[in-house]
């Protein structure tokens, strides 16, 4: 079974599958297609995380964040009056080395068994032509054309004719093609040395960027221990730093397990109160404490114990809402006392990936370097370029994920997986949406384990989210009654309803006899394909 967020790109995986490939052939084979075919997420010029599930019941991570260049320093972003401008949003300054090429190719060094090349030519076919559907048009949103249209190279791309492809019309980009060709046949060095190489590195001299050759083939990915935490008679395993996702998960999973939620209405006032609470204090240790584990030393042992859980929970009042300026990060202290896509899979031997790639927001840097046609991710926007600033996504982040050579910027990505009480696998997923990835995962998470819903209702489910700062809930259209948003600001809550829904879950789900469901979030229009 195969999720993904286009329709093409499930079917390349499930081919892959039916070939006889395991669960990462597919995630190679369909990361390099959304490259094509979901440009605004998909991409050859950004990053990811992914999970593996071996068959035998083993789980490893593959941490492919970007990086950032070697001459990147802490206060490239301000100006001299000390603002914080689209710089690190927009343009040559916001890319940061990307990785995930490099990535996919580590994942398959180790895991794949088809041909590297087979798992690219579909991409390949792809680039020299598809059908513009509708949710391509409609990833066209005025303020990403606008963006596009500053960069020559981005519109011979993506604005052919100085307008977004029409719905039905062939969308044709056969520089990514030859760029496709040249990773089929070089594998990563056909990325970060040789033409493509060059392409980029000029691109970055002509533009003002700082991304060098050295920078391309000094890149590498990471493999690392993933995060393990159980909730209730169930476990979750998630990503790692330099994902903030697995450690936020786990530190509201530790506090919300104080609270019985199955015995609450689902999305009563009480239940939503709860969620929040948790979340506050999560992402109020998330933002200060989280950064590149292989640069700054973070208070894992407290964020990941039970025990600082419980402190968290002791603080939280049933009735009444904690201001955000009243909660302060607490990891350190207890310590001394310590526009993104997903793909869910699961393949005929039991083997799965659980893999979250992004270009940051949407369309990323909205630079697509020349003669290349890779767009390029504005992932330096996940630094602190500022403390105290919020980002992009409204993270105000801390010290600890300034901008420093070489180092990867803190992620919201949280591809998961949920292992039943037995330790089998129960479910494979993960989302999009910047912070609001966490809380999505979160929920459907505990929609099924806590309320008892299927996979489906789960992802389906209006979504409510808290992120410390702003200090606030957000919520989906409609996603709660005007007697809980009433009864909810009596507790001292400020709730904000959202013009639009968010997330993309794709998941997979295995019933207790072997059989897969495939779930594709019905915000965005997805695709599950079974073999």
């Amino acid at each position: 079974m195969v999720a993904t967020t286009d329709h093409r790109a499930s079917r390349v995986g499930v081919d892959v599958l039916a070939e006889g490939g395991n669960a990462v052939d597919a995630a190679v084979a369909i990361s390099f297609a959304l490259a094509v075919v979901n440009p605004e997420a998909g991409n050859l010029g950004g990053s990811g995380f992914l999970l593996v599930g071996e068959p035998g019941g083993a789980v490893v991570a593959l941490d492919y964040r970007s990086t950032a260049p070697a001459a990147a320093t802490p206060a490239m972003f301000e100006q001299n009056t000390g603002a914080h401008d689209d710089a690190s949003q927009l343009g040559h300054l916001a890319v940061a080395v990307p990785g995930a090429v490099r990535g996919l190719w580590d994942a398959h060094a180790r895991y794949g068994s088809l041909p590297w090349a087979r798992l690219v030519e579909p991409a390949v076919d792809l680039a020299r032509g598809f059908e513009a559907d509708e949710r391509l048009t409609r990833s066209y949103e005025p303020h990403i054309v606008a963006g596009l249209a500053r960069y020559p190279a981005s519109a011979q791309v993506f604005l052919p004719h100085g307008a977004p492809p029409a719905e039905g019309a062939t969308f044709e980009q056969p520089d990514l093609a030859r760029t496709l060709e040249r990773i089929r046949d070089g594998g990563a060095d056909g990325f970060y040395q040789g033409e493509t190489a060059r392409l980029l590195v000029e691109e970055m001299r002509q533009g003002g960027g700082l991304l060098t050759h050295d920078d391309l083939e000094a890149y590498a990915s990471a493999w690392r221990e993933p995060v393990r935490v159980p909730y209730r008679d169930h476990t979750i395993v998630s990503m790692p730093p330099s994902s903030s996702g697995g450690v936020t998960v786990a530190a509201a999973a530790h506090i919300l397990s104080w609270f019985d939620l199955g015995a609450m209405p689902w999305h009563s006032a009480p239940h939503v109160h709860l969620l929040a609470e948790a979340w506050r204090r999560a992402f109020a240790d998330r933002n200060h404490s989280l950064a590149d584990p292989d640069q700054v030393d973070m208070p894992l042992e407290a964020l990941l114990s039970p025990v600082y859980g419980a402190h968290r929970a002791s603080g939280i009042t049933l009735d009444r809402a904690t201001p955000s300026e009243r909660v302060r990060p607490g990891a350190d202290a207890f310590t001394r006392e310590r526009h993104t896509t997903h793909v869910s899979i699961v393949a005929p031997d039991g083997g799965a990936v659980s893999l979250t790639t992004t270009l940051n927001t949407w369309y990323g840097s909205k630079v697509v370097a020349g003669g290349t046609g890779v767009l390029l991710n504005n992932e330096m926007d996940d630094f602190t370029a500022r403390p105290g600033v919020p980002n992009h996504f409204g993270l105000v982040q801390g010290e600890a994920n300034t901008v420093a050579p070489g180092k990867r910027m803190l992620s919201a990505m949280t591809p998961t997986l949920l292992l039943g009480p037995a330790g089998a696998l129960r479910a494979v997923l993960g989302a999009p949406g910047g912070a609001t990835i966490i809380t999505t995962v979160f929920q459907v998470v505990s929609n099924m384990v806590d309320h008892g819903m299927s996979l489906a209702d789960a992802v389906a489910a209006p979504r409510v989210h808290h992120q410390h700062l702003p200090d606030r809930i957000s919520v989906e259209p409609g996603g709660l009654s005007p007697r809980v948003l009433g009864e909810l600001g009596m507790m001292g809550h400020q709730v904000k309803e959202a013009r639009e829904r968010w997330g993309d879950v794709e998941a997979v789900g295995v019933g207790a006899d072997g059989s897969l469901e495939g779930v594709a979030d019905p915000r965005r229009g997805g695709t599950a394909l079974g073999l």
